[in-house]
């Protein structure tokens, strides 16, 4: 059974299977999502109005036995950012979906009100879905279990959404049922709730599965990738992602001197190795919850947890370095037990913890309340649940919130707010942020990889000269976010060749395609230009490639260095 797309029209009610053109049947994850996006959304409309559609796509190599696989991408016009924007997430939903023959599915047009989409092997229908309207989505999770079965996977958006908050992410569920995985970045929860479209539920029994076009080249390279992983020192057992999480970089990243503390004002305390991942993993244990756990099936890092309160009692979900970040240190809150309950207050809203985080930051900035008061942060998650004037202010994000407030330390790009790197001290990560198509976003190229960990060469983080290796990560990264491999594949890839090699073999072995390791630049190239091309027409300009001006101004301690890597050399980033 060949792959369909599902074209889900919310005005009409009219789902209709589409077989996949040439032009996208090589495709998968953020490079078709991008590809739909750039061909068929006005770059020039409104995010929230009714020309903008949601896409969401598996990754190639989805729905196979391809080694910490599993990821989705899902695109449209950000309201955040207003550009392009792919969100990546993983869970088992995204497996189901790949195994249910969808290679993508594109919601358009507006409902009236609130719907469900329920899809099975057989096809799908259009529920209504305003029994959990206004519900917190921990809640909704459990009444959805009991309607349809604790098999079924859910994607779906919560109050914030519903509030058209540009904060807000689309949630998945974790192989527990817990409502804790998020698309988070760039705000498509809201576009997703203003389609009209609150939940999307799938149903994989007797799902027809993935083909695999050459079945020999991909188990092939399924077993050189799988003990790439598990040979090398971040990914393997034992190693620092399986053993404390991705939380294990609180200490590292704050050594350096690049972990953001107090909206921005300093990158290295003291106080943070009280949220390591080694004081978290600790606490998991003494608390009953559990680590190391995936965040879908068939992954073997495993880096997820499961936090909880004091004997196993009311399980968050994963805390990952992003979120204890955002919601502790750059807040000045070092308890993890306050930043446990930030964090399921943000997964029951339907919000991005990075960005979330880094408004909480700003309103601490703006007087709002103090650095460090743990139990105002949550306070404010409280305003956001009931809809106050506060509460909605909030839900519109770091820049909103900086401008309403007269912050002008804003660590913004694009309107997106930066994750947990200082730029000023790791001068790659700030390229990143200023030049990806992203807005402010680390994944999009990661240079932590070799500036911070050592991981495919060592490269000095307070170094200036970074156009190069933020523009081939950044080109990689689209190609990792189009397999549908875990970003964290990558560690063990840079420097293990035969993982390299094995990945394009599981890639090329679904498509029954002829690609090599020398493709891969030119195709992350293509991705990127498809997505310049959308923001371009967007009305973006190379000044929107830029860092905050507190960044090239204010000194950052320990190493007391601003971002001044020329303007010059950042709109190089994409040449070439």
């Amino acid at each position: 059974m060949g792959k369909k797309i599902l074209r889900v029209d919310m005005e009409s009610g009219k789902l209709e299977y589409e077989e996949v053109s040439e032009e996208y049947r090589t495709l998968g994850g953020r490079g078709l999502t991008s590809k739909i996006i750039s061909d068929e959304v006005p770059a020039d409309c409104h995010p929230m109005g009714p020309n903008n559609k949601l896409v969401l796509a598996p990754g190639i190599v989805t729905g196979t036995s391809a080694p910490s696989s599993g990821r989705l991408s899902v695109g449209g016009k950000s309201p955040l950012t207003g550009g392009i924007k792919e969100s990546n997430v993983g869970s088992r939903f995204a497996q189901t979906m790949a195994k249910l023959g969808l290679k993508a599915v594109v919601i358009q047009g507006k409902s009236d009100g609130y719907k469900m989409l329920k899809l099975d092997k057989d096809g799908g229908e259009l529920l209504d879905a305003s029994p959990w309207v206004g519900m917190g989505l921990y809640k909704a999770y459990e009444e959805l279990y009991q309607k349809f079965g604790d098999k079924v996977d859910i994607c779906s958006v919560g109050i914030t959404a519903e509030m058209s908050g540009v904060n807000s992410g689309i949630c998945f569920n974790d192989i527990d049922g817990l409502s804790s995985r998020y698309a988070g970045r760039g705000g498509l929860g809201a576009v997703m709730a203003s389609r009209g479209l609150k939940f999307v539920v799938l149903d994989g029994k007797n799902a027809p599965g993935v083909e695999i076009k050459d079945k020999e080249l991909f188990e092939k390279g399924r077993k050189k990738l799988a003990k790439a992983i598990q040979e090398h020192d971040v990914t393997k057992d034992g190693g620092a992602l399986p053993s404390f999480g991705t939380a294990v970089l609180i200490n590292i990243v704050n050594e350096a001197g690049g972990l953001p503390h107090r909206n921005f004002s300093s990158g290295k305390e003291d106080m943070a190795e009280m949220v390591s991942g080694e004081k978290k993993a600790e606490m998991i244990k003494q608390l009953g919850g559990e680590r190391p756990h995936v965040c879908s099936p068939g992954c073997i890092i495993r880096c997820s947890e499961v936090w909880t309160k004091e004997g196993g009692k009311d399980p968050v979900g994963v805390l990952e370095y992003e979120s204890v970040w955002a919601l502790g240190p750059n807040c000045g809150i070092y308890d993890l037990e306050i930043i446990g309950e930030l964090n399921r207050a943000c997964n029951d809203l339907g919000l991005d913890t990075i960005e979330m985080g880094n408004t909480i930051a700003v309103a601490m900035e703006g007087g709002m309340l103090e650095f460090g008061d743990g139990e105002g942060a949550l306070e404010l998650m409280e305003e956001i649940r009931k809809g106050t004037y506060k509460g909605r202010m909030l839900i519109h994000g770091t820049e909103f919130v900086g401008k309403a407030l007269g912050v002008h330390r804003v660590p913004t790009v694009k309107g997106q707010a930066m994750p947990a790197y200082d730029p000023r001290s790791i001068k790659g990560i700030g390229v990143t942020y200023a030049t990806t198509t992203m807005g402010a976003d680390h994944t999009a190229g990661y240079t932590i990889a070799p500036e911070i960990l050592g991981t495919g060469g060592k490269i000095d983080p307070l170094e200036k000269d970074k156009v190069d290796i933020s523009q081939a990560l950044q080109r990689s990264t689209a190609v990792i976010d189009s397999s549908g491999y875990c970003l964290f594949t990558a560690f063990p890839v840079l420097d293990i060749p035969e993982g390299l090699e094995g990945m394009v073999e599981t890639v090329a072995g679904v498509l029954g395609e002829d690609i090599t390791v020398e493709d891969l630049d030119g195709i992350g190239k293509q991705i990127l230009d498809i997505e310049r091309e959308f923001n371009k027409r967007a009305g973006f300009t190379e000044k929107d490639d830029r860092l905050p001006e507190f960044m090239r101004t204010e000194e950052l301690p320990p190493h007391d260095v601003v971002f001044d890597v020329e303007d010059g050399e950042l709109d190089k980033v994409h040449e070439g």
